[in-house]
């Protein structure tokens, strides 16, 4: 089975450091399936072509598969791994491209943080689902998709089409965002794993998909799939997501177009429960309803769930949505279709970069300010600039800051750590309390803290909010 990727980008050539894999060698990586080789078959100024192969050993798979998935039960030494796309590629993908799906290269690091001009080609695709499938799932991502499902013999058309693809994909993304989708999508398209699921997997999945699953419109067949129809594991896995973006399915049943297997199908007594960053959503919409204010900034409003809630309701007449990507910025555009949006609903919103950490004048001038899941990414030595920027140079009315409980993480299934790759830190309700009143004692504000999440009485809400008020209440 190979894959390639090539770019345009001159020089082209570049591609070779951002893979870290030199160009004018052929590199070999052994895999518990075979080996994977890494070569060039192009490599010029103006285009370049890295492949991954993998040459799988029939025997040594059968030996390690040990009959875990009927894939490999009925056909231990004649099956159609060795030639198509499947978990091994990605496995091996994940293996030899480690440092390029993390996004580093110390010789080019300014290319691995913007898009290129990318074209990836899989010829041998098994696709549950067919063309029609592999569009749904890379098209919202930003990839332009040429799937064409592949006939089962040329000489005989009347016997139809078999269940593989020759899958191009072309676009500018990130590199390492690339690899990432593929890493995920090759075996949730196949709808087969060569190895067993466990709940590691869910740590897999958050890392991977980290900047782009959350907000999937197919994010519920995406999660079932790659995680072999696991409910237990698939259920872990939404609560996780839950802490990345606004929009988890608040259910976890299949798409209606999408055919279900007996044991995907939940149990009558599933208890369907609404997402956690819905519940935070609500919460602060709530408060920010009873203190009957008119001017709100969102400070991180990522891709902009917050921004859009408050444009639904007319009594916000001031909104700002405010962040130090760009990306997210993008996207929150884009949720609103801030090109096609009514001229009076465009009146009350404003968009703009800025980091929190640094004074800005345009944090100035409103009725309440939203930190909703900011702090925890924050590196604590630089918490005390954001507090002098929120709290000590805008001085709104109001502060609503959520951030995690840590307590509460033990409730989570497999869950290892911190909820988020990207936390910095992740605060104890006595923690959290101290944090406030310090920012109270020295920035004259009065606070009072809301659970948001189902109050455990041992551990406490999963999420833990405090609302600030500026003592004196108005202007100053």
């Amino acid at each position: 089975m190979i894959l390639t990727i090539s770019t345009t980008a001159r020089p082209a050539t570049d591609l070779g450091y951002l893979l870290h894999k030199h160009p004018d060698r052929v590199q070999e990586f052994t895999q518990s399936c075979g080996v994977a080789r890494v070569f060039y078959p192009e490599a010029n100024e103006d285009r370049c072509t890295a492949a991954l192969l993998l040459d799988v050993d029939a025997i040594r798979l059968a030996r390690t598969s040990r009959g875990s998935t009927p894939d490999y039960a009925l056909g231990q030494y004649v099956n159609d791994r060795p030639y198509a796309v499947s978990s091994l590629l990605s496995v091996a993908l994940a293996d030899v491209f480690r440092s390029a799906r993390a996004g580093r290269c110390a010789m080019r690091p300014e290319l691995a943080a913007i898009p290129l001009p990318l074209e990836i080609s899989l010829p041998a695709l098994p696709c549950r689902g067919g063309p029609e499938l592999a569009e749904r799932l890379f098209r919202p991502l930003g990839w332009v998709v040429d799937a064409e499902a592949v006939p089962l013999d040329d000489a005989f058309p009347e016997w139809g089409d078999s269940r593989y693809v020759r899958l191009t994909l072309s676009g500018d993304i990130r590199l390492a965002d690339a690899l990432n989708h593929l890493y995920v999508l090759l075996p949730v398209l196949d709808d087969a794993k060569h190895y067993w699921v466990a709940s590691d997997e869910v740590d897999k999945l958050i890392r991977a998909g980290a900047s782009w699953l959350a907000e999937h419109p197919d994010r519920t067949l995406i999660t079932d799939r790659y995680l072999r129809h696991q409910s237990a594991l698939t259920r872990s896995a939404f609560e996780r997501l839950a802490e990345l973006g606004d929009d988890v399915e608040e259910q976890l049943a299949p798409p209606v177009d999408e055919e279900p297997d007996s044991d995907t199908v939940p149990a009558a007594d599933t208890v369907v429960r609404t997402p956690l960053n819905v519940l935070r959503r609500k919460a602060v919409l709530g408060v920010l309803g009873e203190l009957d204010v008119r001017r709100v900034i969102d400070l991180g409003c990522g891709s902009g769930q917050l921004v859009s809630a408050l444009l639904d309701n007319p009594g916000f007449t001031e909104i700002v949505g405010v962040d130090v990507s760009t990306r997210a910025l993008t996207l929150t555009a884009r949720r609103l279709r801030l090109d096609r949006m009514p001229e009076r609903r465009r009146e009350r919103l404003q968009l703009f970069q800025a980091a929190l950490t640094y004074t800005d004048r345009r944090f100035a001038g409103y009725d309440a300010a939203v930190l909703m899941e900011v702090i925890e990414h924050i590196d604590p030595p630089r918490l005390t600039a954001l507090e002098q920027v929120v709290f000590g140079t805008a001085r709104p009315g109001h502060v609503l800051v959520t951030t995690p409980n840590a307590e509460y993480n033990v409730r989570y299934t497999d869950l290892h750590g911190v909820r988020h790759r990207d936390h910095r830190f992740e605060w104890s309700r006595p923690e959290f309390r101290s944090w406030a009143a310090t920012v109270c004692d020295v920035h004259g504000y009065s606070v009072d803290f809301r659970p948001v999440g189902d109050d455990d009485p041992e551990v406490g809400s999963p999420t833990q909010m405090a609302v600030f008020t500026r003592m004196g209440g108005g202007d100053d």
